[in-house]
């Protein structure tokens, strides 16, 4: 058995990415996965790779921008497990057109309520089943972004993830009591396909050079499985080449 048997986790934004590999991470630790994304297709993939690896998982997918689809989901989630052990936060997009001269009040929406807004949702959505349980993990994905500003992220961007970074942490500060356990994970660059909307494309050999979705998935899986007695509040991964530090080497040698 793995240490999360018997847990039932929801994992959302868990089509492609760093959500498919959590998934998959967690499923591998004998954990049922509730599977939520906007599309059903690439939710079904991730599940065929759930039960290929021997796993159990279901599909529930929905918008996590609308605060009614979240409470619908939570609360089949709920009838039918009665429990919502873990909660892994990873839905998230970006826009292409994401600089003040650029961005209109309508691609702020948009980003703010797909990174911030839908893990708000979900999060009040899952802490009554956790209290009642007093256990409970929540894993945000949050980004380098997040601890320090960015302009290739974008602003709309870099202030949703630091959002959700500020989240975590009240998470923690009010919810100890009850047992319940937050982290927020800030990855740096990471091989998903969110890169495709970058306003300068990424090379493929710089995608190989980046961390991989496994990597942050295999984190998430870490966390998750921690004693009841331990958080790890907040946690940075990133690439060993790191394309930031290496063109500030550059810049020093001209």
């Amino acid at each position: 058995m793995g240490s999360l048997t018997g847990k039932v986790a929801w994992v959302t934004g868990a089509g492609s990415g760093i959500g498919q590999a959590a998934a998959v991470a967690l499923a591998k630790e004998g954990a049922t996965i509730v599977l939520t994304g906007r599309r059903s297709a690439p939710l079904k993939e991730t599940a065929a790779m759930i039960k290929k690896a021997g796993g159990a998982s279901e599909v529930k997918p929905g918008d996590l921008m609308k605060a009614a689809a979240v409470t619908k989901i939570a609360k089949e989630i709920e009838k039918k497990y009665g429990r919502c052990d873990i909660l892994v936060n990873n839905a998230g997009l970006n826009i292409l057109n994401r600089q003040w001269a650029k961005l209109t009040p309508a691609d702020a929406e948009l980003v703010i309520d797909g990174n911030l807004a839908s893990a708000f949702y979900c999060t009040t959505a899952v802490l009554p089943m956790m209290r009642k349980h007093k256990d409970g993990v929540l894993i945000h994905t949050s980004s380098v972004a997040g601890k320090v500003p960015s302009l290739l992220s974008g602003p709309a961007y870099s202030a949703a993830k630091h959002g959700v970074v500020a989240m975590s942490h009240t998470i923690n500060m009010e919810e100890c009591v009850n047992g319940i356990r937050s982290c927020v994970v800030c990855p740096g660059e990471v091989a998903t396909p969110i890169l495709d909307k970058r306003p300068v494309p990424i090379t493929p050999a710089e995608r190989k050079r980046m961390a991989q979705s496994e990597d942050v998935g295999d984190l998430i899986r870490y966390v998750a499985c921690l004693p009841p007695h331990i958080v790890i509040n907040e946690v940075m991964i990133n690439p060993t080449w790191n394309r930031g530090y290496v063109a500030s080497l550059q810049r020093g040698k001209s």
